[in-house]
């Protein structure tokens, strides 16, 4: 049943649905976080695989993804036989999680044979498969999570709420994806990251239960789509959708931003346990982690309470940026253990005002572009913000490399110059990539808040 302005009075959702809805935010956050932190460190110094090789193998994740991300939100966005009983998504959601969540045990269980350093080729290649073969998987499941939000979350108070409860529950991901691993893992203990990746998978398939009801397509989002796929006359290709999609200057602003605000995050979480090994003499990361994640729980209520009063996401969104990059500095500075975890809790603070943002500054640039084509089809956008995001992986494994061959780190990882070294990649780098970013976002961005206004207007009287 719909009202005079063609919205389901159904539609709303309440506290549950989005509680649930933000365990994807867990579970995406927890994957990510044990893979973006772990990877690079576990095949250079665990295994003997040499930097250089390892860099390259994450680079050729990087150029799968350039056609793996976009075409799987291409394809995943078709009409399929279960669309009009179960949505669009639903399905795709409930595979996807389950497969990368055990996928993700191959990346950090290569055969033993090849540790050491010994068969540099074979080793190359496992790293190369497995994490090509998780990607595609969480891929599947992840892009279709992110499509939900803008057609399920409809109205400003409704995305500000929906995306304050799922960054809080997100949060714990974040918290699990950067504090087990410092309990579960040994440096100098290869077979310690293997049964880190076990617990890793087992809390992911218990997070991918509790997201299901969260992402249940109502029966009003599943009408809008088979009304769509009903009116459409010829389906545009890929490539043509590619273009499309680059057209869009608001699009293509936020796209670079989240890409340089992924090659500064990565960069940072991953050099933290570089910190803790080379820096602090082996100490345990925990407490440096769990206080960064303290500054962003901290700090969401006040992100939260600025995007409800001011409504300007895209603002908001490059504020959040130079913030983050202003807090980069103090690591660079710091010596002592204490100093490193006060500067992570600052720097956390705007992290998660960032991390708030991403969800409802997105919306609204597909708001637009729905506006502008007449079509839902937010996972072939999504899917360019994912390649955007996994393209900056191949950012941190070569800024990695190219900073340990310029410091000596594989002669001695302790020396004065190696230490230098991940002091850069810990915050310089990141500043840099931030600051980057928010340049190249001031000069495209156009999207006001007064047009997105009238953007989710025109939405709600085309039925869309």
């Amino acid at each position: 049943m719909t009202d005079a302005k063609g919205a389901d009075r159904g539609e709303r959702a309440g506290f549950p649905t989005m509680a649930s809805y933000g365990m994807g935010k867990f579970l995406a956050e927890f994957l990510t976080g044990g893979f973006a932190a772990l990877v690079f460190k576990y095949y250079e110094t665990e295994l003997g695989l040499s930097a250089g090789l390892v860099a390259a193998g994450v680079i050729l994740y990087s150029l799968w993804n350039a056609v793996n991300d976009p075409l799987i939100g291409y394809l995943t966005a078709r009409p399929t036989p279960w669309a009009s009983r179960l949505g669009r998504r639903f399905p795709w959601i409930v595979g996807g999680t389950a497969l990368s969540a055990l996928s993700f045990i191959l990346i950090f269980s290569p055969p033993r044979a090849l540790a050491g350093g010994g068969r540099p080729a074979l080793l190359f290649g496992w790293l190369v498969f497995s994490v090509c073969l998780y990607d595609g998987l969480y891929s599947v499941w992840e892009l279709n999570y992110q499509s939900v939000f803008p057609d399920r979350f409809r109205e400003t108070g409704e995305r500000a709420k929906a995306a304050g409860i799922a960054t809080l529950v997100g949060v714990l991901g974040i918290a699990g994806g950067a504090i087990l691993p410092t309990l579960v893992i040994r440096y100098g203990n290869p077979a310690s990251y293997t049964t880190n990746s076990w617990i890793f998978a087992a809390v992911a398939l218990a997070a991918a239960l509790v997201l299901l009801p969260g992402v249940r397509e109502t029966p009003s989002m599943i009408r809008r789509y088979l009304e769509q796929t009903a009116r459409k006359s010829e389906e545009p290709g890929f490539f043509a959708r590619l273009r499309e999609s680059l057209k869009d200057r608001d699009f293509l602003a936020f796209i670079l931003l989240f890409f340089f605000y992924q090659s500064a995050t990565i960069s940072m979480t991953a050099s933290i346990h570089y910190v803790g090994d080379y820096v602090l003499g082996g100490r345990s990361t925990t407490l440096i982690f769990a206080a960064m994640l303290l500054g962003a729980l901290a700090a969401v209520p006040v992100w939260t309470t600025l995007l409800r009063r001011k409504g300007d996401t895209q603002g908001l969104l490059q504020a959040a940026a130079v913030v983050l990059a202003v807090f980069c500095l103090p690591l660079l500075a710091a010596r002592s253990y204490e100093a490193f975890a006060a500067a992570m809790f600052f720097w956390g603070t705007a992290f998660g005002g960032f991390w708030l943002l991403i969800g409802p500054a997105l919306a609204d640039v597909v708001d637009g572009i729905v506006v502008r084509t007449g079509k839902r089809e937010e996972g072939v956008y999504l899917g360019f913000r994912a390649f955007a995001g996994r393209l900056s992986y191949a950012v941190q494994a070569v800024s990695f490399w190219a900073v340990h061959a310029a410091t000596g780190f594989a002669r001695n990882p302790r020396s004065a110059a190696a230490v230098t070294g991940i002091r850069v990649h810990t915050a310089l780098m990141p500043a840099l990539f931030l600051v980057a970013g928010v340049l190249v976002f001031r000069s495209l961005n156009t999207l006001t808040k007064d047009r997105a206004e009238r953007n989710r207007a025109v939405l709600k009287e085309r039925g869309l």
